[in-house]
């Protein structure tokens, strides 16, 4: 799917229909899930994530959260790429988000909805929310791909 990066009402509509109607909102608490709890210090945002991983592949990929449109919708967007991909091509899709977010060198064309999120370099305020449910489904797929890294 083709995104114009320069519109910003275009953007605008993808978050805040990520944000209004989240499609991976709602934790399964199955057994198998891995989970952590990412909480900000300084505003609103308190995200449980989970994964279901099987065979080095992300089945399920689901939150919870109390948080702003940014966070809840970079989470429920980065929930969405993970599905059906590997923990090596989840911390790849991961990695360039990142880059994008701190104004690094990115691949555009691998981003698909987190395009959304183009300018929050400009604005550092905002980039805690962007990032803080992605950072946590980084860390559970750190610590599947070599669980002596676990905190």
């Amino acid at each position: 799917m083709e995104f114009d990066k320069n519109d910003p009402m275009f953007l605008r509509q993808i978050i805040m229909e990520h944000y209004s109607e989240p499609q991976y909102k709602g934790l399964t608490k199955e057994a198998s899930a891995h989970s952590i709890h990412q909480a900000s210090e300084s505003c609103i945002d308190d995200i449980h994530l989970e994964l279901i991983v099987a065979d080095q592949k992300i089945m399920m990929a689901r939150f919870d959260d109390v948080g702003c449109a940014i966070s809840t919708a970079s989470t429920d967007i980065m929930a969405q790429e993970l599905e059906g991909k590997t923990i090596r091509d989840g911390l790849a899709i991961i990695d360039n988000y990142f880059a994008m977010v701190f104004d690094k060198p990115y691949d555009e064309t691998k981003l698909n909805e987190l395009v959304a999120f183009i300018n929050i370099a400009k604005q550092p305020n905002r980039i805690k929310c962007a990032t803080i449910g992605v950072t946590g489904f980084q860390t559970l797929l750190l610590n599947l791909l070599d669980p002596s890294n676990k905190k």
